[in-house]
């Protein structure tokens, strides 16, 4: 009997659509983050969490290539289970800021002769990350989510659109999507709307970044029904 493979091929390159990302990699990265905070908590070795979160700092400014967890999970894991979910990358990213400014943090209280303040910093981070791994709940992912949401329903972001720039004619309505051509949840999106018999004008925020920028898009999928006169009547996504 043949057993065929059902993972799925690549479909982001990892180290160069950075702006997705493949959901089990944050995952990944965030049990490393957890297992370095207990064993620093375990030991009595603060300076161990202060390496991980190092390892942060330096995966954010020089890219995936240096986040080793990362690449552990790209070149080992995924290539055995396939490609998870591809989801925007700008969440976990956030999550991986906030991170390393916890663990730098604690790094300065510990040298500075504070140990309580960077002792209760660690335990922090460790319950943190590994509620994520554990169930799935990343609350510095919740938190950009959150404060992206209210930068977006601020006056002139999302509460109007000026059809023009949709290549639209003022005086018919629409549903807008901001979409990218590697998210999952995108795709999932536009063929809901499809069945639902509202087929989205697609705005591509990786070739189209400057209306992402105009409308202070920092999250997608972002669908917006749009009445005629540009008002935005819902947000669907």
């Amino acid at each position: 009997m043949q057993i065929v493979e059902s993972r799925r091929v690549r479909t982001a390159d990892p180290y160069l659509d950075t702006d997705v990302v493949d959901e089990r990699a944050p995952r990944t990265n965030q049990a490393a983050v957890a297992l370095a905070c207990w064993a620093a908590l375990a030991t009595g070795s603060w300076w161990v969490a202060g390496l991980m979160g190092l390892q942060l700092a330096v995966g954010l400014v020089f890219g995936r290539r240096y986040c080793l967890p990362c690449v552990f999970y790209f070149e080992v894991i995924q290539p055995i289970v396939g490609e998870g979910e591809v989801e925007d990358a700008r969440a976990p990213r956030f999550a991986n800021i906030l991170g390393a400014v916890f663990l730098g943090a604690a790094s300065v209280a510990h040298l500075t002769g504070v140990p309580s303040l960077g002792w209760g910093l660690i335990a922090m981070v460790a319950v943190l990350a590994t509620v994520a791994v554990v169930t799935g709940f990343c609350l510095g992912c919740s938190a950009y989510r959150v404060i992206a949401r209210l930068r977006g329903v601020r006056p002139g972001h999302h509460d109007h659109l000026d059809l023009v720039d949709f290549g639209l004619v003022r005086g018919s309505g629409a549903v807008i999507q901001f979409t990218h051509p590697l998210c999952s949840d995108c795709k999932e999106l536009e063929a809901r709307l499809r069945s639902e018999g509202r087929a989205p004008v697609l705005i591509d925020v990786s070739r189209q970044g400057d209306l992402a920028r105009k409308y202070h898009v920092a999250v997608v999928p972002l669908a917006l029904q749009v009445a005629s006169d540009g008002r935005v009547l819902e947000r669907l996504a």
